[in-house]
């Protein structure tokens, strides 16, 4: 006897999507846990003709490295489903100037995103007028010379201040640890100067790149996010649905309290609102 499984249906808001972008922090796994069902609700969208890639605003890890965390999860990827604030970073920069000497505050994934579109990463800085850019991302050995490096680049120097994203926190598994933003908060107080751009969420940068990548129409594609302010702000500024998931550092009563504070018209970005929530991913099928 041959046993057949009926595969579930996406919900009516979502059957004409054909990507699907998920945030990892907070969406796929917290720390190093996978949070429940997720893989199988991915390999049902595939199973739904649906393309699954990723966008993180982490920056510290390499795109490999991901691949190969996913499959401890049973969650198949390659390098090219992975867009990182660090690897958005790179190609940006690339666009600005090729072979820039650029300072990094940041871990391994950024600097080694930076290496492989040309860039010259200076460890030690013998002459500020040599760095084109200074970036910064989550450092989690943060260090106070860095930072007075960084400083002297962009004050003494004619270094251009970017960052990969903005973070506060980041969320591990014990609950939330500090962000990326704590670092670009250290650089713009001792320099009294905002970074020019910020590539990762809430820019959209990220979601226009994989948009134009994989040629899908911004009506077809949708967000998986944890964070209103970068997941969900990012997808409503680009143009796709946006998916609040409360398995994150988002709260129902956060997304509540917001409605409310915009339908009383008190100042509140729309933009900030998610088209769609949904307390677990299986959520999203029938």
């Amino acid at each position: 006897m041959v046993i057949t499984f009926k595969m579930r249906e996406l919900i009516d808001d979502l059957k004409d999507i054909k990507l699907a972008i998920f945030d990892l922090d907070g969406v796929i796994y917290r720390g190093k846990a996978l949070i429940p069902n997720v893989d199988k609700v991915i390999k049902e969208l595939k199973e739904n003709s649906v393309r699954v890639v990723y966008n993180s605003n982490n920056s510290t890890a390499t795109r490999q490295t991901y691949v190969e965390r996913l499959e401890k999860y049973n969650i198949t990827s390659k390098i090219s489903d992975f867009y990182t604030s660090a690897s958005i970073t790179a190609a940006e920069i690339t666009k600005i100037k090729k072979k820039a000497k650029i300072f990094v505050i940041g871990e391994r994934g950024l600097r080694s995103e930076l290496k492989s579109q040309g860039h010259e990463v200076i460890e030690k800085v013998s002459n500020c007028n040599d760095i084109d850019f200074v970036i910064v991302g989550l450092d989690r050995e943060f260090k106070y010379k860095n930072l007075a490096i960084a400083q002297q680049c962009i004050l003494e120097g004619s270094a251009q201040f970017y960052a990969t994203n903005t973070d506060s926190t980041l969320p591990v598994a014990h609950g939330l640890e500090p962000g990326a933003g704590v670092m670009v908060n250290a650089l713009k107080t001792c320099t009294d100067k905002d970074p020019e751009r910020i590539f990762g969420k809430p820019e959209p940068f990220g979601i226009r790149m994989i948009l134009n990548d994989i040629q899908i129409p911004a009506e077809n594609a949708c967000i998986f996010g944890d964070r209103l302010n970068t997941d969900i702000l990012a997808g409503n500024r680009a143009g796709i649905t946006t998916i609040a998931v409360l398995t994150g550092v988002t709260t129902m009563k956060m997304i509540n309290d917001l409605k409310s504070k915009f339908e009383k018209s008190r100042g509140i970005d729309v933009n900030l609102i998610p088209d769609i929530v949904i307390n677990k991913l299986d959520d999203i099928f029938r």
